[in-house]
């Protein structure tokens, strides 16, 4: 089965072809971060227009790299959400009609199941089962994974997402859009003992995430602060310190909690670098394999999308004739392949 993803879920319009035999074959994604850099955040409408003007022409670059055309495609996958209500609308909307007017089934894919599965991607993919660190801009959950569709939340942030609170506090520093990359890379000049931040929700048991008061702390303490570069980059690297060792501290609660040997990290503050070398050291003397998706894969994408569709439409679900669109949507609700 060939299968043709795309996502359209906030400020990044992927498209790719998935063949169930040869893997991914050809991709082409577009960010609208320039675009959204003036306004120091997503703009809804804009973003649903960028999605309208660039899908079709990434269709025609992402068939053009996999050196094939139309008839090719065995069925259609889209991200159905959750995210922005106008972009996803226009990634199922084509995605629909392109399915409608070839007469080949479709599918609205959890793009937070697309993350999830996106390092089975990877040449040497984990097995099943494993803990899943979701962490993003949107999203820092933490779930137990016994197969595809069989996903048991263990715990989340009850405010901030760690992503979310990696630009607010870029921001108060001063950084440009999107303040996250930014605001790790001003923390590796940091002074690693000048500040010392709280490990929020780390002294209680449970795995529940809040970096709300973390944000709080940082800008507070920039406030008192002289403000110079320096102070910026300690502020950043103590941030920094703070969200990784949080994360860390309930990775491995998680682990011992399900008994699991595998974490899977998914999601775009995956790409940290800090937080990749700190989990495999840590957890690599605990003998805890740990995976990561290729540093592409970690933001949006459509072959994440391709992938996830394709296993699902593969397995016979497929949507009915209708444009299926859910800014929310409980990943938890998800049917497991039988």
């Amino acid at each position: 089965m060939r299968v043709l993803g795309i996502e359209s879920s906030c400020d990044e319009t992927g498209v790719a072809i998935y063949d169930a035999e040869q893997g991914l074959i050809g991709e082409a994604l577009y960010s609208q971060v320039a675009l959204h850099a003036e306004y120091g955040g997503v703009v809804p409408e804009l973003a649903s227009r960028d999605h309208v003007r660039k899908l079709l022409p990434l269709l025609d670059e992402a068939l053009a790299d996999a050196d094939c055309d139309l008839a090719s495609i065995d069925a259609i996958a889209y991200t159905a959400g959750p995210g922005l209500m106008g972009a996803l609308l226009v990634g199922a909307s084509v995605a629909r009609s392109l399915a409608w007017s070839r007469g080949l089934p479709s599918l609205g894919v959890h793009h937070l199941e697309g993350h999830l599965l996106a390092s089975m991607l990877d040449d040497n993919p984990p097995e099943f089962p494993f803990v899943c660190l979701l962490v993003s801009g949107g999203h820092t959950q933490l779930f137990e994974v016994l197969a595809v569709g069989q996903y048991q939340l263990l715990g989340q942030s009850l405010d901030d997402a760690a992503g979310e609170a990696f630009d607010k506090t870029a921001k108060m520093l001063g950084l440009a859009y999107p303040g996250g990359p930014l605001l790790a890379k001003l923390a590796e000049s940091g002074e690693v003992d000048a500040y010392r931040f709280s490990r929020p929700m780390t002294n209680r048991p449970g795995l529940d995430f809040s970096f709300s008061g973390l944000k709080t702390q940082a800008i507070t303490t920039w406030k008192k602060s002289s403000q110079s570069a320096q102070c910026a980059a300690n502020v950043a690297c103590a941030f920094e310190e703070a969200v990784v060792d949080t994360l860390l501290i309930k990775c491995r609660r998680a682990l011992q909690q399900t008994g699991s040997q595998r974490l899977v990290i998914a999601g775009g503050v995956g790409a940290n670098r800090n937080l990749r070398q700190r989990l495999r050291a840590v957890l690599g003397k605990d003998q805890v394999e740990v995976f990561y998706p290729r540093i592409e894969f970690c933001t949006d994408n459509g072959a994440m999308i391709a992938y996830a569709g394709c296993l699902r439409l593969q397995a016979g679900q497929c949507d009915e004739l209708k444009i299926n669109a859910q800014p929310r949507w409980d990943m938890q609700s998800l049917p497991a392949l039988i």
